[in-house]
């Protein structure tokens, strides 16, 4: 697969804020979206939280900015974290230009509804001075007036959604304002790959990709993934975030998977491995379990799984059920264990190196762990 190559956008680098680079040939970055309202007396448990996050794979979170308050939060929040911090505006360009006034590393903005062109120069020129980029946010709920009349009579979305984003690109490249990323979102898979497809081929700005409103875990990871995949291994996208209505935790491992799910896709047939796509850090492979079961692979995968990728090592862990999907199926594992009558067994690389009790896994994993 030959990638396409976007221009490479800078956020964060400033003040205390780590650099984030987002285009060309490098990885896709993974992103996330705060979920609760940010609260003033939390802003402590909040920034504890995202260094977990970031420990998980996460790379940069934005957060919904509803009002000059919360402008004002989350700029005390972007002073005590050093990951990269993004302002989600919606109706008022004034909330922009407050965020602006604080360390935030990036500035979201949706045309279809933060008001004229005007205003528009007005971010923008602030953003300039400041060299925070922009990514203009383009979403099926949200699109111009006119556009959505167009829709209505029959416009397909798809193209009214490309519409959008060709015309707020225009107003960035008649300002001359460059540091801008595009995204282009909707509920639908098909309508995300097409205009995504046509994106690719219009512009060279990075590209963040994802399916909006993409629904609870499993059907959101299973739309998430028809998408993104589809559209990774073809080269588009620069950044994602897994929309789920669940955590951003599992937004993030959702993420990595469909990460490294593109990456395998893209070797097939010889092909080199695609910079784009590396992957890295643990991979878990567990088995759904059955009536065979002999150990409970479902509560130690959810007690170890966002332990596991917080992890900065290279290494397959295999969780297995019973001794058919055990230590022959999983030998390829670094680590593994699995259960065996009311015995576990520990293995490393399909070899037997402990026969312990279920009361003991947890133990016995974790110091077997430490020593990869």
């Amino acid at each position: 697969m030959k990638s396409r190559i976007s221009k490479i956008i800078k956020i964060g680098g400033f003040s205390h804020l780590k650099t984030v680079q987002v285009g060309g040939n490098l990885p896709v970055v993974i992103q996330t979206m705060w979920k609760e309202n940010l609260s003033v007396n939390e802003l402590d448990a909040a920034a504890k939280r995202i260094e977990k996050l970031e420990g998980m794979g996460c790379q940069i979170i934005r957060f919904a900015v509803p009002d000059i308050e919360a402008a004002q939060t989350l700029g005390r929040l972007a002073l005590m974290v050093s990951m990269p911090l993004v302002a989600d505006i919606h109706f008022d360009y004034k909330i922009a230009l407050r965020c602006m006034d604080f360390p935030i590393a990036k500035i979201r903005i949706n045309p279809g509804n933060i008001g004229s062109k005007e205003k528009v120069h007005a971010v923008l020129e602030k953003a300039a001075c400041g060299n925070i980029p922009i990514r203009i946010g383009v979403n099926a709920g949200s699109l111009p007036i006119d556009l959505r009349k167009q829709v209505d009579e029959g416009m397909d979305t798809a193209d009214a959604l490309l519409e959008t984003a060709l015309r707020e690109i225009a107003v960035f490249n008649d300002f001359g304002f460059e540091s801008f990323l595009v995204s282009i979102k909707a509920s639908t898979i098909a309508d995300n790959i097409k205009a995504n497809r046509i994106l690719a081929a219009r512009t060279n700005a990075p590209l963040h990709v994802g399916v909006t409103e993409a629904g609870p875990l499993a059907a959101g990871v299973a739309r998430n993934t028809a998408a993104l995949v589809t559209l990774l291994t073809e080269g588009i996208g620069d950044t994602i975030r897994v929309s789920l209505s669940d955590s951003m935790e599992s937004e993030i491992i959702a993420a990595r998977e469909i990460i490294r799910a593109a990456g395998e896709l893209a070797e097939i047939g010889g092909s080199a491995k695609n910079e784009k796509l590396k992957s890295s850090g643990v991979n878990i492979i567990s088995c759904p379990r059955c009536g065979r079961y002999g150990f409970d692979t479902h509560g130690f995968t959810s007690r170890w799984m966002e332990k596991l990728y917080a992890l900065d090592k290279d290494i397959t862990i295999a969780v297995m059920g019973c001794e058919v999907n055990g230590p022959e199926e999983a030998k390829h594992a670094c680590l593994g264990l699995t259960g065996a009558g009311d015995k576990v067994l520990i293995f490393k690389q399909g070899k037997i190196i402990k026969t312990i009790s279920a009361s003991e896994a947890d133990t016995i994993f974790e110091e077997e762990l430490k020593k990869l």
